[in-house]
């Protein structure tokens, strides 16, 4: 006959292992409801409250448009960063003295005129600056706007640029510039010679006919 194995109560060990199974499941019981109670979805959590308006940033916005700063007075390598910042990339530029010189130096340049004016823009705006060279003084309007077109007869062109007049007179059949100074010098750049007097006269027609300009540098007194 066999005699079974009684077992006896459980000692002191056993008990301090059950006792710290069930501490081990109120605690997690215990963090379950703390989760549920604070926490949420996060993606909730960002939410902007209800009525809030995010302004657009400038890279959010199409080009061209939101609130076109002024740049006047800048150089116009700070005016074209500014309004790069701003969501207004690929800005114009142009003489506004109306000589029409190129910006080869943008660091060089002034800004005294802006096209659109400094403002809130809807959409597509094309920014052109005016600029003059750091150390001309800005006209009182942007001079490039009047500049004389070609046409059948000629134009009044005393004061202009030789460059400028020379465009002017595209229906002649061969236009001359000369230094009428006294000092014989060569016209290489033509956009800094003003022109004192001109052949044919204003109003004379132009085709066939071989036009002269007299002309001495900017900033020196027509003989």
């Amino acid at each position: 006959m066999t005699v079974g194995h009684r077992s006896g109560p459980a000692g002191p060990t056993g008990r301090i292992r059950a006792t710290g199974r069930r501490a081990g499941a109120v605690l997690g019981v215990a963090a379950s409801v703390l989760l549920c109670a604070c926490g949420g979805d996060p993606a909730e959590d960002r939410q902007p409250p209800a009525g809030s308006a995010k302004t657009p940033a400038p890279h959010d916005r199409p080009a061209g448009a939101g609130e076109l700063p002024d740049v006047t007075g800048l150089p116009l390598t700070a005016a074209q960063e500014t309004l790069d910042a701003a969501g207004f990339p690929g800005s114009a530029s142009h003489d506004a003295l109306g000589r029409d010189r190129a910006q080869l130096m943008d660091g060089n340049w002034v800004v005294c005129f802006q096209v659109p004016a400094p403002g809130p823009q809807r959409g597509a705006a094309e920014v052109d600056l005016g600029v003059v060279k750091s150390e001309e003084e800005c006209p009182a309007e942007d001079r490039s706007a009047a500049l004389p077109g070609a046409g059948a007869t000629a134009p009044d062109l005393v004061g202009e640029s030789v460059n400028v007049a020379r465009a002017a007179l595209d229906g002649a059949s061969d236009v001359t510039a000369r230094d009428v100074s006294g000092a014989g010098r060569m016209i290489l750049v033509e956009s800094n010679w003003q022109v004192c007097a001109q052949t044919p006269a204003p109003g004379l027609p132009l085709e066939g006919v071989a036009a002269v300009l007299d002309a001495v540098k900017f900033g020196e007194e027509c003989p």
